[in-house]
């Protein structure tokens, strides 16, 4: 069997879905949530209301197929668009509701009915501490992590849109995985193995 165009991949979801098929949204959440899943969470940095955005999203693609275009891009990166989209009204609209005068942060907001709020206080440093460990590798190791691991795209994909051989990329992820376990294991966010 040969590999899926994005075309292909495309028809596979979009023509079960316009003629109503149940195992159209099966397919889609199979393929695209923890994609969309991860997109949400970075921009959100809640789990609950990432979760949230992506069933959303989902089922207002189940219910209204027809807005998808292919001639303005592939099914994925409308999805993704959609998220994205979701996600920041998501955002806007809690800090609305939160008011102009919170202190704490989003993670921290929970914590009044807690018994114990460290947990939720060590999430967030290490968030933190991670967030400083990416934005510490060099650009191009940077890039590469973030197609990987929060755009969701193949090793394989990453080298044919960034026009880089696949061993190059392979390297690159490697060297700031190595790089970003040496920073957050100094700051003592993983145990060092040795």
């Amino acid at each position: 069997m040969g590999v899926l165009t994005t075309s292909d991949a495309d028809a596979e979801i979009v023509i079960p879905l316009r003629e109503g098929r149940p195992e159209a949204i099966e397919v889609m959440y199979e393929r695209y949530a923890g994609l969309a899943y991860g997109l949400s969470l970075r921009i959100l940095g809640d789990r609950g209301r990432a979760e949230d955005v992506v069933q959303e999203v989902l089922l207002s693609v189940w219910r209204k197929p027809d807005r998808y275009d292919p001639s303005k891009g592939s099914f994925r990166t409308w999805l993704m668009t959609l998220v994205r989209n979701r996600s920041i009204d998501s955002l806007r609209g809690h800090w609305r509701r939160q008011g102009a005068d919170v202190e704490l942060g989003d993670d921290l907001q929970d914590l009044s009915g807690h018994s114990d709020p460290w947990p939720a206080v060590a999430l967030s440093l290490e968030r933190d501490v991670v967030r400083d460990a990416l934005a510490a590798l060099p650009t191009d190791q940077r890039k590469a992590v973030e197609m990987a691991h929060y755009g969701g795209y193949s090793h394989s994909e990453i080298a044919e849109r960034l026009g880089l051989p696949l061993g190059t990329v392979k390297g690159r992820l490697r060297l700031a995985m190595e790089k970003m376990h040496s920073f957050l294991s100094a700051r003592g966010v993983v145990g060092v193995e040795g």
